[in-house]
């Protein structure tokens, strides 16, 4: 009956279920807390890089359908843009030039420096990629492990509360159900962690992807426009 007495809504706080729990739980509540502050770092970190890219994207795009000449561009965005589509449209030219200056007479030559520009522009990309993608596994990691970690701290406080009814010989609710709040609140914990982190992994591998076939829709046109300008020399 004291036991009985002794457990009040107060009981069930999630501070005092914490301060109240085993080692290994705590540990395991811990861990996925420091996840589940990991996992919201990169998901603000990508969530404004990708509105900012897209930003850019838009207003660098809508400057090259401006009607000025590409050379023109290219200089406006500066001698080391941070954008990737730039980037692109500089390394393209850059090999445009210097293939123009050394001279195209053959058609092979004009073939060496188009795959010249794909490889500067796939290389581009891959980078690019890349660095979209960085933090994404962490993301993974966090969403497929969390609920198995919290259920880990689950069964772990459940043996407690076993352990307990063994020691005092009495199988009150009052009794375990401390204990089993504690492992319960373990897999809450988890769960917390692990939703958003798959959420955010799939809308942004899913963001990941639209871009990098932006990048290779502009590399396309790009390599077209370089072949326009090889024919109309020739």
């Amino acid at each position: 009956m004291d036991s009985a007495a002794a457990i009040t809504p107060e009981s069930f706080n999630f501070f005092v279920l914490f301060m109240k729990a085993d080692w290994v739980v705590k540990l395991v509540m811990l861990g996925l807390g420091a996840a589940s502050l990991w996992s919201w770092t990169v998901i603000l970190d990508k969530t404004f890089r990708f509105s900012s890219l897209t930003r850019d994207a838009n207003r660098f795009e809508d400057d090259v359908a401006s009607g000025k000449s590409l050379e023109d561009v290219a200089a406006a965005a500066g001698e080391r843009p941070r954008h990737a589509l730039p980037r692109m449209l500089q390394g393209a030219l850059r090999e445009w030039r210097d293939a123009r200056n050394k001279g195209l007479a053959t058609d092979t030559q004009a073939a060496f420096l188009i795959q010249r520009i794909d490889r500067v522009l796939d290389a581009a990309i891959a980078r690019e990629n890349a660095r979209l993608e960085d933090g994404l596994g962490s993301l993974a990691i966090v969403a497929t492990a969390s609920p198995f970690v919290g259920l880990f701290g689950t069964v772990w406080g459940i043996m407690n509360a076993f352990q307990s009814i063994a020691i005092q010989k009495n199988t009150s609710l009052a009794i375990v159900a401390p204990s089993i709040a504690q492992a319960l609140f373990a897999t809450a914990i988890g769960l917390i962690a692990a939703i958003p982190a798959y959420i955010a992994y799939n809308k942004f591998s899913t963001d990941a992807a639209k871009y990098a076939g932006r990048l290779e829709g502009f590399a396309d046109d790009l390599s077209t426009a370089i072949q326009r300008r090889l024919a109309e020399r020739t």
